[in-house]
């Protein structure tokens, strides 16, 4: 299967997509696509990489990519055991903006649509505010059809526009697509940290995963992500440190070194810079 890029199958006709994946555990590889993609998690709980965007999602979560956004919604690994009963539950919605420009673009009343979709270039939570009313058309579509169907997901986008809806979890606006090439080549750097993350790992062994000098996939990974692959690897950590403190009974320095991290006081600086508060506060807060 070609990773990237990857293909939503549709009609050519049709300008949204409702897709419903309910299985162990979530398509896990870094993939890209030209539809803007809203994602309602039901069940199950992992990791959202999305642009230079590094996070858990849970059930509730609502999240919205742009088109073209390298993603994947990594499930964590209890998910992936033989005979595990849990589940990751998720619906989506694709909108495909070349039928958009072919139909709905050309009413002038929609050119405000348009122009919203067209800036959609990174990762997106969508806020309380209008989550409610957005899930709940969003789990109806199915019972709909034809004209009450466009209506209905023109309804979404009116809600997802309104102003204070979307928090932007991405860091640059402007994150170039992926070739197929990079995009592979990033797909198996991407799954080897998320597998590998809580032992050490050096320079030299992740640039040979890559098939680069080490030289070569700094500047390659830099160009790609924004980020240095030193920050990139601290976030993901960081990420699993959050999970631990968040479900598990690990002390502080229980979960860094479980993480991946030697070091406490570095890591307690690491926390801090991508957190903004302690381990401690960061427990105590979301407890």
């Amino acid at each position: 299967m070609k990773v990237i890029p990857f293909k939503i199958p549709k009609s050519t006709e049709d300008f949204i997509r409702y897709q419903v994946d309910n299985q162990a555990y979530f398509y896990d590889k870094l993939h890209q696509h030209p539809e803007i993609q809203l994602s309602y998690v039901l069940e199950g709980h992992g990791k959202l990489i999305g642009s230079d965007y590094i996070g858990l999602y849970q059930p509730g979560d609502l999240f919205l990519l742009g088109h073209h956004v390298p993603h994947v919604f990594r499930s964590h690994q209890e998910y992936y055991a033989e005979r595990t009963e849990l589940r990751s539950h998720a619906v989506a919605l694709f909108f495909d903006q070349e039928v958009f420009t072919k139909g709905l673009y050309s009413i002038k009343e929609l050119q405000e649509v348009r122009r919203f979709f067209e800036h959609l270039t990174g990762c997106y939570q969508v806020q309380e505010a209008v989550r409610p009313a957005i899930v709940e058309r969003l789990l109806a579509l199915p019972r709909t059809s034809n004209l009450e169907r466009v209506l209905a997901v023109l309804h979404i986008v009116q809600l997802l526009m309104r102003p204070g809806a979307l928090h932007s979890l991405h860091v640059t606006d402007h994150m170039r697509a992926l070739t197929e090439r990079e995009g592979k080549r990033m797909e198996r750097v991407v799954s080897f940290l998320m597998e590998q993350s809580h032992r050490p790992i050096t320079l030299g062994e992740v640039a040979s995963v890559a098939n680069m000098s080490r030289e070569a996939f700094c500047r390659f990974f830099k160009e790609r992500t924004c980020k240095t692959y030193v920050h990139y690897l601290n976030e993901l950590r960081i990420t699993n440190v959050c999970r631990l403190l968040l479900h598990t009974e690990h002390t502080v320095a229980g979960a860094a070194y479980a993480c991946g991290f030697a070091n406490l006081s570095h890591f307690n600086r690491v926390f801090f810079n991508i957190v903004g508060k302690t381990p401690r506060e960061y427990r105590d807060s979301s407890g």
